[in-house]
């Protein structure tokens, strides 16, 4: 009964261990958060409030213009979604300052690519995170691509797990 109860108890630390670390602000668990277009949305909704937020919203469009990091002429979701971002991170980061008529959410998912890069609701001097929804949670806290370092960190932890698991068989 003594190696059932340690296998589980070791096996339910390796999950925890598998889960990578939240960052921590002033002593309030944070994570990165972005302002993403829904899938789901229609392309005419997506350029009305891409207009609306490039216009007297005052988001900064620069980079979706041609010749700009962002620009992407046959992606509307790419587009829409880096200015809902930016719209999101100079007006209080709340769920309400991303929402755009029901066509964006937030994310903990890095949308950046390529040469396109979104800053997030951690990066942001203008960060009040008065959204509940960014106060706790998981997910990568850096662009995907850096994944990496997510995978050697999980993979050491499963080795510890693995090692503290054949140990306590041979002790017990």
């Amino acid at each position: 009964m003594h190696k059932g109860l340690a296998f589980c108890l070791l096996l339910s630390l390796s999950i925890c261990n598998l889960i990578p670390p939240s960052m921590a602000r002033n002593g309030v668990v944070t994570m990165e958060l972005w302002c993403v277009a829904k899938n789901n949305a229609e392309d005419a909704q997506l350029q009305s409030a891409l207009d609306w937020a490039c216009g007297a919203g005052g988001a900064d469009c620069s980079p979706i213009q041609q010749g700009g990091p962002c620009y992407d002429s046959t992606d509307i979701q790419n587009t829409a979604s880096y200015v809902f971002n930016d719209y999101f991170l100079k007006h209080g980061m709340t769920d309400e300052s991303c929402n755009f008529d029901n066509t964006a959410a937030l994310t903990s998912l890095n949308p950046s690519y390529n040469k396109c890069k979104f800053p997030s609701s951690l990066s942001s001097t203008n960060a009040t995170l008065s959204s509940p929804s960014t106060a706790y949670g998981m997910g990568p806290s850096e662009d995907l691509n850096g994944s990496n370092q997510i995978s050697q960190l999980w993979i050491w932890h499963l080795m510890t797990s693995l090692l503290l698991i054949a140990f306590s068989w041979v002790m017990g």
